[in-house]
């Protein structure tokens, strides 16, 4: 077989689920109801960029920032039909790492198991940096006081030494993935539901402050400013894949797993489309800073009522919705890890399940680990812009394996399939491509790096170290 036939050789979808589950030393325990995985996603979803991303998009579209939040969830849409359908067939823990080894070759998907790994890591890494600053400005509200900036502000910030705030969260995150997924689940939804009930709390206090005239001239940027902020409030809405993540530990997966990913993003529109129209309609759209947008949404809070407690629930809510992302991520993190090391691509270590806990112990500490590492004492900068465009990419990997698969294999058994086939993937991948070719220079750079160190790595041990590979040799 030659070079190229190997490193585009797929792996058969029978065998990738039939895999599914099995590590080393144990399997991986099915708890996960439709409520739990719908709620896993909106957890990964729904994190602080509603707190902060008004400020940003507003100026950009006025009062149709509404618009903007609908045009974006179309637009992520597109791709969320594909993850459902390709979840509901490869129900298992590689979401669209497996998705692009059953389709597109071993090659394909270590590179998308590559951009993930940026994804996760250091955009888990980077929201718990801002963690420590939403607790002090909580800390500020409520007592007067805030931790030292040298213990909530990484390296090369302003008095940062270490941010043991960072490690903290991730710490906590870590100790309640230790005890198990179904445990996991209902922290996490302990979290969701506070962070929606005190969203739900801001639109509450903001339509008492209701102005109509708030909402004139609606769109003042027209058509343009729609999408230029609809393409910035886009990243608000990338999360909706984690259900995939956890096909293993779903209990019926083939029909939860593509209803949690449709339901999730549902969940989260409207809560975006909800919160920015009671915004809009509470302040003027001129008064909006795209400077201060750290407390954007307590301010909205705290000018409707005259006082400071709503937003200093407001900033509880911000806490809130740092932990459970973190949480989120990291158990995607280290099931696609695991579903990696059992193709053979990275150490065997990953792989190992706990007899007793029936969870990766070992992965999770190792993630864990280099997570703590990136939070507390580097400067992530434009790493951390960078990890949009790894998510891209995967989502643009996952319509076009919803094309292959139709077409090579057309009977399989699909408990979802994408409506208006082939016309949603085709959008959904050139969707992507439109919002990836929007981003910076210094972000294509970054990816383009993190591509070249993934291939030496790939070819230095993944393509050596291979199960499929070494049936074939």
């Amino acid at each position: 077989m030659t070079l190229a036939r190997r490193l585009l050789r797929t792996k058969p979808t029978e065998r990738i689920v039939a895999e599914g589950g099995h590590g080393e030393g144990g399997e991986l325990r099915r708890t996960m109801s439709l409520w739990q995985l719908t709620l896993f996603s909106v957890g990964a979803t729904l994190g602080t960029g509603i707190f902060v991303i008004l400020g940003q998009a507003v100026p950009k579209a006025g009062p149709a920032v509404v618009l903007s939040f609908v045009l974006a969830a179309i637009t992520a849409l597109f791709s969320a039909l594909s993850y459902a359908e390709l979840a509901g067939t490869i129900p298992v823990s590689g979401s669209s790492y497996s998705y692009a080894y059953a389709t597109l070759g071993e090659l394909v998907a270590w590179i998308c198991g590559w951009c993930l790994m940026l994804e996760y890591a250091v955009s888990v890494a980077a929201v718990a940096v801002g963690w420590g600053e939403y607790l002090n400005a909580f800390l500020r509200a409520l007592f007067g006081f805030t931790l030292p900036e040298a213990i909530t502000r990484s390296p090369g910030q302003d008095g940062g030494v270490v941010n043991v705030a960072a490690i903290a969260i991730v710490l906590l995150a870590t100790w309640l993935l230790l005890h198990g997924a179904s445990e996991s689940a209902t922290a996490n939804a302990v979290l969701v539901l506070v962070k929606v009930a005190v969203l739900a709390f801001f639109c509450a206090v903001a339509f008492t402050a209701f102005r109509s005239g708030n909402l004139a001239p609606f769109a003042p940027m027209g058509v343009a400013g729609i999408t230029a902020a609809a393409s910035q409030v886009f990243f608000s809405y990338i999360g909706f894949d984690a259900a995939s993540t956890a096909g293993e530990e779903a209990r019926n997966p083939r029909r939860d797993l593509p209803l949690a990913i449709v339901l999730s993003l549902a969940l989260v529109t409207a809560v975006y489309v909800l919160v920015a129209l009671a915004a809009v309609g509470a302040m003027p759209w001129t008064g909006f800073d795209p400077e201060g947008t750290q407390a954007g949404l307590s301010r909205i809070a705290d000018l409707a009522v005259g006082a400071t407690w709503p937003g200093l629930i407001v900033s509880f809510g911000a806490v809130i919705a740092i932990a459970s992302v973190v949480l989120t991520v990291i158990y995607g993190q280290t099931r696609i890890l695991f579903a990696m090391s059992r193709d053979g691509l990275i150490p065997r270590v990953f792989q190992r399940v706990s007899p007793r806990r029936r969870v990766p112990v070992a992965n999770t500490l190792i993630v864990a680990a280099f997570i703590c590492v990136l939070a507390g004492l580097v400067p992530l900068g434009q790493l951390a812009e960078a990890t949009s465009i790894g998510t891209l990419f995967a989502f643009a990997l996952v319509n076009v394996g919803v094309l292959v698969l139709r077409y090579r294999r057309p009977e399989l058994p699909r408990s979802f399939r994408t409506p208006l086939f082939p016309a949603t993937p085709v959008l959904g991948a050139i969707l992507c491509g439109v919002v990836m070719a929007g981003l910076a220079g210094v972000t294509w750079l970054a990816f383009g790096l993190w591509m070249l160190v993934g291939l030496i790595c790939y070819f230095l041990y993944g393509y050596g170290h291979s199960r499929l590979n070494a049936e074939v040799s």
